[in-house]
């Protein structure tokens, strides 16, 4: 089995501009930052995670109460394992592990980076080719629409992965309630803008901000989500916080966080690590253990907590509810 380097796990463009990051975004950081496969912080169950969550209050975002999936004062899930018999990750390790390169490249030091993070109030534009354009307060999305827990594996591109019982709603019902005009076949979504608190943006390596896209059809498809919490409680700053993508057949880079727009196109919008690095990153992004990256096998991937490795599964062992959505493409052209 071929050993991955932290080199060849980091993108290129960043690990060769590590020294023009630390300088544009004034931070300091060590070879070990850019490490990115390596077992995360030691193993445990959804009750043994030991990291207490940001205290957030109802009213904090405009609200008298939670719905009962958002609700809990401790870490929860309603199960320990997923569909699969895989034991979730800990909300320390999940909490803990981020690529979040708004705040840094060092997936250790997203957590205490986004820790001055506003995340509320929020609100989120959503219009384009739509007849109902609206724009929503983080409230109306919680408030709205059915919270529910969905336990889902996490594929990073990077070839490390995590189990992680989310909460949100599905992004299908919000689609329907702005109304797609005919002409609508992608949706495409935008981070925060906001280099004041996210000291990543500040280092212009990347044009900010954060830009992903997926088909109406993937869009619609149940599994999509938009996230608004995981373990039962609102969404920390490190995974996304107020509101994240989370479509989980496809790679981690997929699942932008902090969205404040989403628009509905006619065109195929282009993403931020297609315009990035567009020999390496495809627009679909679809967990395919058959089709390398071009510096490292994705046959097999690392669980975050685990020694050793294990195979990675076609759309992430989602292959049932969403192998339909490509009938005829060749997906290795369309990576």
């Amino acid at each position: 089995m071929t050993k991955i380097h932290s080199s060849e796990i980091t993108p290129k463009h960043v690990f060769l501009n590590r020294r023009k990051f630390m300088v544009g975004a004034g931070l300091t950081m060590g070879a070990v930052a850019l490490a990115a496969c390596g077992p995360g912080m030691s193993s445990s169950s959804a009750s043994g995670a030991s990291a207490a969550p940001v205290a957030v209050k109802p009213a904090d975002i405009g609200l008298e109460t939670l719905p009962d999936a958002l609700s809990h004062d401790q870490p929860y899930a309603s199960a320990e394992t997923d569909e699969l018999g895989d034991t979730l990750n800990s909300y320390e390790q999940i909490t803990n592990h981020n690529n979040y390169y708004e705040f840094t490249t060092d997936k250790q030091e997203v957590n205490p980076l986004s820790a001055s993070f506003e995340p509320y109030p929020w609100t989120v534009e959503v219009g384009g080719l739509v007849n109902n354009p609206k724009t929503y307060g983080l409230e109306d999305l919680i408030s709205s629409f059915t919270q529910e827990e969905r336990i889902y594996r996490l594929r990073c591109v990077e070839a490390w992965s995590m189990v992680i019982p989310w909460v949100g709603f599905q992004l299908g019902d919000l689609l329907k309630e702005v109304d797609p005009k005919s002409e609508a076949k992608y949706v495409k979504f935008t981070s925060v803008l906001r280099p004041e608190q996210m000291p990543g943006q500040n280092a212009r390596w990347i044009d900010w901000p954060y830009v992903e896209g997926l088909r109406i059809d993937e869009a619609m498809n149940p599994l999509a989500i938009m996230a608004t919490g995981l373990y039962g409680e609102l969404l920390p700053n490190p995974d996304g916080a107020p509101l994240r993508l989370v479509v989980p057949w496809k790679y981690g880079f997929k699942s932008a966080k902090a969205i404040v727009k989403i628009e509905l196109t006619d065109e195929m919008p282009v993403s931020t690590w297609m315009t990035q690095a567009p020999n390496e990153y495809g627009f679909y992004a679809n967990v395919n253990p058959q089709v390398d990256h071009p510096r490292w096998s994705q046959a097999t991937e690392r669980r975050i907590g685990e020694f050793g490795r294990r195979d990675t599964l076609m759309f992430n062992g989602y292959a049932d509810e969403v192998a339909s959505l490509y009938d005829g493409m060749d997906l290795r052209a369309n990576y």
